[in-house]
């Protein structure tokens, strides 16, 4: 069942939570106990490399603004800021690689959507000298996992429900700083207590504000990544 579109390997493991198990003991091993760093999760099975390298500010919306799905995504532009800091000074973290991923309005990400332009809502971006990141995106909406494979079958065996909470997936690395994989959740989502992959952690939760004055987005979110020293 696995292509170029899906993996079903990952799926099968991230509905087990085998993958959330093995982030959380690898998380365990590895954290300063006097780290505030932020926590980890799953890398999931829709990652693709070598998105493209944008200027601070860009978007990563690369549909036509005249296209049925733009139309669909325009009610969900999004304002997404930050900055990546040191865990223990706080200090900003320059050139910082910010990699950054989510699906559709219509829960499906770009390789699955022919919809969708390629490489359609990826981005990495680089910080500034005071280790801040922006970028415009998509909120991001719940959204079933591919049901109609081995992963779907299992979870019908269990009784359970396919859905993952709204969420942004995020690599961030930095020369001498363990690279951080993780993903923040819409803490507002139907879904966030009870994700089929077991990934939400209660520091990775986040709330959408409404943003005012900016023609290009209609919700804002502000978000720090504190990185572990290597």
């Amino acid at each position: 069942m696995s292509t170029d579109q899906r993996n079903e390997t990952g799926l099968v493991c991230d509905v087990l939570g085998l993958e959330s198990l093995v982030d959380e003991i690898t998380s365990s091993i590895l954290a300063d106990s006097s780290s505030n760093a932020t926590p980890s999760a799953v890398l999931g099975p829709f990652y693709r490399a070598n998105a493209p390298m944008l200027p601070n500010g860009s978007s990563i919306i690369y549909a036509s603004p005249d296209s049925e799905w733009y139309k669909e995504a325009e009610p969900l532009l999004t304002h997404v800021s930050g900055r990546v800091v040191s865990p223990t000074s706080g200090k900003p973290i320059p050139n910082a690689v910010v990699d950054v991923w989510l699906a559709g309005p219509n829960g499906l990400y770009e390789q699955q959507d022919e919809a969708q332009p390629d490489m359609n809502l990826r981005g990495q971006f680089q910080t500034d000298a005071e280790g801040r990141y922006a970028l415009y995106c998509l909120k991001p909406t719940s959204y079933p996992i591919p049901f109609d494979g081995p992963a779907g079958h299992l979870l019908q065996l269990l009784d359970r429900h396919p859905y993952r909470p709204a969420h942004i997936h995020f690599i961030v690395r930095a020369p001498g700083f363990r690279t951080l994989i993780t993903q923040v959740f819409d803490v507002e989502d139907a879904h966030v207590a009870d994700d089929t992959v077991f990934a939400v952690k209660d520091d990775l939760k986040v709330t959408f504000k409404r943003r005012e004055g900016d023609k290009k987005a209609h919700w804002t979110l502000e978000y720090d990544f504190v990185l572990c020293e290597e």
